[in-house]
């Protein structure tokens, strides 16, 4: 009985080693990093910002640069409005998808432009019923993940629990057998 309780302390002494940082999703993501709601890695470009009215809130992904858009003190969504985008020079005009509720901006020189690494400054121009405003915000692209293909300090780790574990057991039953031996004789 006693030499269960040992490995049960062994089991437990190396189970947190197996999940430390640096550890790897089924994809090979970083577990430890910044995660969405879902527990997915974060990185679909996104953008939020507001004024005393409305607040905006984006993502770049599918080919396109999604917008909702809130009424700032209800979180009323704002439908079949005019919105339109610019990013220095370049302008479009979003569509109202009544589906989703959303604008969407799919101009590929635009998309083409905010879709590089780095920080885009956007300006947004919100026309709905006889109200307008001037929605300014940063669209952030990361860097793209490099290939994978180096150890993890927490990786090596994990071996030497593993086998320090290992010889607590190999100790455990040794000693056990040892006492056996001596009681036998």
């Amino acid at each position: 009985m006693k030499h269960l309780y040992l490995l049960l302390i062994a089991m437990l002494i190396t189970s947190p080693a197996c999940a430390g940082p640096g550890t790897h999703g089924p994809n090979g993501e970083h577990l430890d990093g910044q995660t969405t709601a879902t527990g997915a890695v974060a990185s679909v470009p996104r953008i939020e910002t507001f004024t005393e009215s409305f607040e905006l809130l984006g993502h770049l992904s599918g080919g396109e640069l999604s917008i909702m858009i809130d009424r700032y003190e209800t979180n009323e969504p704002v439908l079949n409005g005019a919105l339109e985008v610019q990013y220095k020079q370049l302008k479009a005009k979003a569509t109202f998808h009544a589906d989703q509720g959303d604008y969407a901006v799919d101009d590929p020189a635009l998309l083409a432009a905010i879709a590089t690494p780095g920080a885009h400054p956007l300006l947004f121009t919100l026309v709905t019923g006889e109200e307008s405003d001037l929605l300014e915000g940063v669209l952030t692209v990361p860097e793209p993940a490099a290939e994978h293909d180096h150890e993890h300090a927490a990786d090596r780790r994990w071996w030497l629990v593993a086998a320090a574990s290992l010889a607590l057991v190999a100790v455990a039953v040794f000693l056990a057998r040892r006492r056996r031996q001596r009681k036998g004789a």
